[in-house]
């Protein structure tokens, strides 16, 4: 446990400014946090917060959390990465996904397909922008020829890590990537999908001990502890009920189908409440950190014992306001 490090992952529900996101990053700086983690889902771009973010702090560790295979092409991203790599001096991990058909066919207008396959295409193709190789790729997806950075690789390039919820992704997280993105999980769930990356990891190339496993876990440490389970229950709710059929599966496989079955269905009528009522006591804490500072403390710290788990990144209700971020930003900080 000594080992682990602690994040956070910034709010994914749209902020005032980028100044008041920003003030969240240089807060995490200051409380010892060992890098902020950004969303990229339909507010603010993450490349422009992340430059902000970046020429604003000294030390602390930038990172996309996640952004996704579809929207950018692989050699964009592979620029990015090394833009915001040089733009941190160094600070800049890469966290790559396949999002959902909801999010790219609905917001991005493109075909959803294969996204194992896209994915460890996408990593393939960026790690040759990072080295600085020209770029030459015949892939299912990807077949291409010509491009090479002009100024050059950066001196250290950017870990790359994948997100996944599912074995499959898990396990590609482990064989293709640096690092393992793990979410919507149970401290039992995420030690089972912790075998999987470690599947991969061993099929792959490299070193389990260079991978990282970054879990995120919602938090809300509040001295008002109704106001502080309430949130998390409707941010759980939400995602399960109303961001496709990953989360829900994601719950259902680690032993809540009938919870997750029942949120999706009040959500889907719309009535948003039964469906944050049909998440009860054990439900919330089995997923959650969510009540007084105390309670909160011990919840993460079961997360940080489970071998294999490198980074637990605090994360927060879509729902929660700048104060109630700050306190828990406060109280969540590592010793």
């Amino acid at each position: 446990m000594s080992d682990v490090v602690r994040d956070l992952f910034l709010p994914v529900a749209a902020q005032p400014t980028i100044d008041s996101i920003v003030e969240m990053s240089t807060r995490a700086e200051r409380e010892g946090y060992e890098r902020v983690w950004l969303p990229e889902t339909w507010g603010r771009d993450a490349v422009t917060v992340l430059t902000t973010i970046a020429e604003r702090t000294d030390e602390i560790g930038i990172g996309t959390s996640i952004m996704n295979v579809y929207s950018r092409s692989p050699a964009l991203i592979g620029q990015t990465a090394a833009t915001l790599q040089e733009a941190s001096d160094g600070r800049f991990r890469l966290g790559l996904g396949a999002s959902g058909p909801i999010l790219m066919e609905g917001w991005h207008g493109v075909d959803y397909g294969n996204p194992l396959r896209r994915t460890r295409e996408t990593i393939d193709v960026i790690r040759q922008v990072l080295e600085g190789e020209t770029v030459q790729y015949d892939g299912e997806y990807f077949q291409l020829a010509g491009f090479r950075l002009r100024q050059g690789p950066p001196e250290s390039a950017p870990p790359i890590d994948a997100g996944g919820m599912g074995p499959k992704s898990v396990e590609l997280a482990g064989r293709f990537g640096q690092g393992w993105h793990a979410l919507m999980l149970t401290p039992s769930g995420l030690a089972d999908r912790i075998e999987d990356f470690e599947r991969g990891s061993e099929m792959g190339e490299f070193d389990r001990s260079e991978q990282r496993v970054t879990v995120s876990v919602g938090c809300c440490a509040l001295k008002d502890r109704e106001r502080a389970r309430y949130l998390s229950r409707e941010h759980l709710a939400f995602y399960v009920g109303g961001m496709g059929t990953f989360y829900r599966e994601a719950m259902a496989r680690q032993g809540y189908e009938e919870t997750a079955n029942t949120i999706a269905q009040h959500w889907g009528n719309g009535d948003k409440e039964a469906a944050i009522d049909a998440i009860d006591d054990e439900v919330l804490d089995t997923f959650s950190a969510a009540g007084h500072p105390e309670e909160c403390r011990e919840r993460l710290a079961d997360f940080e014992e489970i071998d294999g788990v490198d980074a637990v990144s605090v994360s927060f209700p879509r729902a929660a306001d700048g104060d109630e971020i700050a306190t828990t930003t406060k109280v969540l900080a590592a010793d």
